[in-house]
């Protein structure tokens, strides 16, 4: 995944989107401990403030993970991860989680982070990506089927299941750092 910059007005990058790293537990825990108990409550249906075992999840510190996060100014600002695992007949699947600091929230940067998920799930041969979203999380849920018109969704008792086909990876194979894992992009 190359440096990308989603602008504002007067073309200056927004944030950079990396991987997430080992030293990035203490930041993460501050980025959780900042965000509102509504936006906590919507990424993790429940006003939940991460343990340092889940935060060892959150930085990707495990293989069947890929996270990352977007940094402005040494900051984070926001985070994504995709678990993989073995679906129907064998294929790929991974299940995503994004979420986004209070005051970025609108400005695309979740949309960054999805985008930067999905780079990293063609590359390892992930087919569908899956994702539960809360029923009254409308923003997330029109960003998703405008993005992907033709999404599978279902209803749960408690909120709605997406399902999305990937488009295979065709040519180029994104560039990595440290690790095998996808480089940093600027967004």
């Amino acid at each position: 995944m190359k440096g990308t910059q989603n602008g504002w007005p007067g073309g200056r990058a927004a944030a950079v989107i990396r991987p997430a790293r080992s030293d990035d537990l203490a930041p993460l825990s501050d980025f959780f401990a900042e965000l509102s108990a509504r936006t906590r409550y919507l990424r993790f249906f429940g006003p939940v403030t991460p343990t340092q075992a889940l935060l060892r999840q959150l930085c990707g510190l495990a293989d069947t993970i890929d996270a990352v996060i977007a940094v402005r100014g040494g900051v984070i600002v926001g985070h994504a991860m995709a678990v993989d695992r073995t679906g129907h007949q064998g294929s790929l699947v991974t299940d995503i989680g994004v979420v986004v600091a209070d005051a970025w929230q609108g400005r695309g940067l979740g949309s960054a982070l999805v985008r930067a998920l999905v780079t990293g799930a063609r590359v390892r041969g992930v087919k569908v990506m899956e994702m539960d979203v809360l029923d009254g999380n409308r923003h997330v849920l029109d960003m998703i089927t405008s993005h992907w018109p033709a999404a599978r969704i279902g209803h749960t008792r408690d909120s709605v299941s997406i399902r999305i086909q990937l488009p295979q990876q065709q040519r180029q194979q994104p560039e990595t750092g440290a690790e095998g894992r996808p480089a940093a992009v600027a967004v």
